[in-house]
């Protein structure tokens, strides 16, 4: 062999030794794409499933600026209710509360008298005496103040977990500071929003899922802030007050009031003790919604009686039939109910709502009576 054949022996396999480093390189980029290609469909397949072994839950509840909560059926983005808790307020409040189809069922205030009933906020919690301070008026230094809201929360409806409807709450904690300046009492809140109907997935139709309306409870713990007992004083002005939409009153509106009894409108059922108290009436042209306030078998003196009144307003008497005292250390844990439902329910149907309610599981493992 010449040493030109050996020269270009040696191009021929320098160019094979090449075009074979090339073909491995295209092949480890074949490779490497095809693994990239499985693994992005793999996340892909698992992002899509989450949604289903993850529920989301169609009844929220959204923080807001200014101190507020909204409890939001999201897949129509319809607000049922709203927490007012700022530190500047006189108390907490409720504002507004919604019907199933939309329409307020509540209002801010006295229609007739603005002035001096300044302290109608929808509703509210709060007593005329605690220690001789006034929580109920607008007119005395006492003041209901949330300290902070401490929890959100929201499930959907877990069957397995034995919760057959969605619900929404949040947990706040309160301060009730006497008109001396001097905190009398401390109490934890929980706000708790929770559909009825169990059988409409709220996500395909949520009007569906409202039609049977909505509850929300409201579980009370107070506490003595100091060592010193607390006496809830005999009057009829507390704990709850719920002050109706001017049209649903049986003075303004031709609405109705109709309690556990059978009692209808305010000679019927005025501070008489009832399970529960209906107020129902116009709320538009042939539309008619309302709000069953509910007492609780739990509840100290049930059944209680209600303050009401055909201008509009209802109200659970804790202390009408005589004064209560908590001692040091000891608390006072109260539940109640509001039944938020279109049109005027008769009472076979309030019935099986308050049999619902009383049938829900009780915070902090209280056994239900």
């Amino acid at each position: 062999m010449t040493p030109a054949d050996v020269c270009v022996l040696s191009r021929i396999c320098y160019r094979s030794r090449r075009s074979r480093d090339a073909f491995v390189t295209v092949r480890q980029i074949v490779v490497a794409a095809v693994l990239a290609v499985m693994t992005w469909g793999a996340v892909a397949a698992e992002e899509a499933a989450s949604p289903e072994s993850t529920p989301l839950p169609p009844l929220q509840v959204h923080p807001q600026p200014y101190s507020q909560a909204a409890f939001v059926l999201v897949p129509n983005q319809m607000e049922l209710a709203r927490f007012h808790f700022g530190p500047t307020l006189v108390r907490p409040f409720l504002y507004p509360v919604r019907s199933p189809s939309g329409w307020k069922l509540t209002r801010m205030g006295h229609p007739h008298d603005p002035v001096s009933h300044s302290h109608h906020n929808s509703v509210w919690m709060s007593h005329a005496d605690v220690n001789k301070s006034d929580f109920w008026s607008d007119r005395t230094q006492a003041r209901i103040i949330c300290r902070q809201v401490v929890e959100y929360g929201e499930q959907p409806a877990n069957s397995a977990a034995g919760l057959a409807a969605p619900v929404a709450w949040l947990r706040g904690e309160i301060e009730w500071v006497g008109e001396q300046g001097v905190p009398l009492l401390k109490e934890e809140r929980r706000i708790t929003v929770q559909l009825l109907n169990v059988k409409e997935d709220a996500w395909l139709d949520p009007q569906s899922a409202l039609s049977d309306g909505y509850l929300v409870i409201i579980d009370s713990s107070l506490t003595p802030a100091t060592e010193n007992p607390v006496t809830f004083g005999e009057t009829a002005f507390g704990l709850i007050g719920v002050r109706m939409a001017k049209t649903i009153g049986v003075r303004d509106g031709g609405g109705r009031i109709l309690n556990s009894q059978g009692g209808i409108n305010e000679k019927a059922v005025f501070r008489l003790p009832a399970r529960w108290m209906d107020y129902s009436g116009p709320v538009a042209l042939g539309k008619h919604a309302g709000i069953t306030l509910l007492d609780h078998p739990n509840n100290p003196g049930f059944p209680n009686p209600f303050h009401v009144r055909d201008d509009g307003w209802m109200g659970i008497c804790l202390t009408l039939n005589g004064p209560m005292t908590l001692e040091k250390g000891t608390t006072l844990k109260l539940r109640y109910g509001l039944w938020c439902h279109d049109d005027i329910p008769n009472s076979d149907a309030t019935e099986h709502v308050f049999h619902i309610f009383t049938q829900l599981p009780l915070p902090g493992g209280q056994v239900q009576r």
